[in-house]
């Protein structure tokens, strides 16, 4: 029997939004999209993970480092590995992570146009064109007993819900709101349908919510 499914740690604004607007190579995660992160960068794995030292060590540090160990495959659409649009440039982009990208496991990146896979340290990036209900097969396959994760973007993460591909859900809901950008929920708190909220957990910088998809 394979792994599970998951959403991990993603962030969600208090108005419902999972990215700032106007992404581009200088705000990677949209015009301040960066706010939604600030939990994660406090704790000592968020700090670890970019070469920091210190860190918190609480709830939010628990929530964020959580089951990483027991991921086999990542999914994430095209515009959660890089800002560059439309068919790939004779120097493509090669993601946000440089040389050694943190993953360690295969990558399935969500695509319109072909490319061959990027190998970057031990992380392979597969550029795919089929339909996500395809991929996630693909990657459970790959990843075997061992859980496929959903890393992103916005558009990724709500059409996983909306087809009920994801097993088990965990949202880290941020104090702050970006007021326009890209949005997950019209309301946080009215889940999707076929998921029911299991868990609610206060922490430092965010409050971490787990969704478990209904039976």
């Amino acid at each position: 029997m394979g792994g599970r499914v998951r959403i991990e740690g993603f962030s969600v604004s208090r108005d419902g939004l999972g990215a700032g607007p106007r992404q581009s190579e200088r705000e990677p995660l949209g015009e301040g999209g960066r706010s939604l992160h600030e939990w994660i960068f406090a704790t000592r794995t968020g700090r670890a993970m970019v070469g920091l030292e210190g860190g918190s060590q609480g709830v939010d540090d628990e929530h964020f480092r959580r089951d990483a160990d027991t991921v086999g495959a990542t999914i994430m659409g095209r515009n959660m590995f890089g800002p560059e649009r439309g068919p790939w440039s004779r120097d493509p982009w090669r993601g946000w992570w440089g040389d050694e990208p943190p993953f360690g496991h295969p990558v399935f990146v969500l695509t319109h146009f072909a490319r061959g896979p990027l190998t970057l340290g031990m992380t392979t990036f597969h550029f795919v064109t089929g339909g996500l209900d395809d991929v996630v097969a693909t990657a459970r396959d790959v990843a075997a007993d061992r859980d496929v994760l959903i890393g992103g973007g916005v558009a990724v993460v709500r059409a996983a819900l909306a087809e009920r591909l994801v097993d088990d859900v965990a949202l880290a809901l941020v104090p702050v709101a970006l007021g326009e950008g890209e949005r997950l929920f019209d309301d946080p708190g009215r889940w999707p349908d076929g998921y029911v909220e299991v868990e609610r957990v206060a922490g430092e910088g965010a409050t971490h919510v787990r969704l478990a998809r209904a039976s």
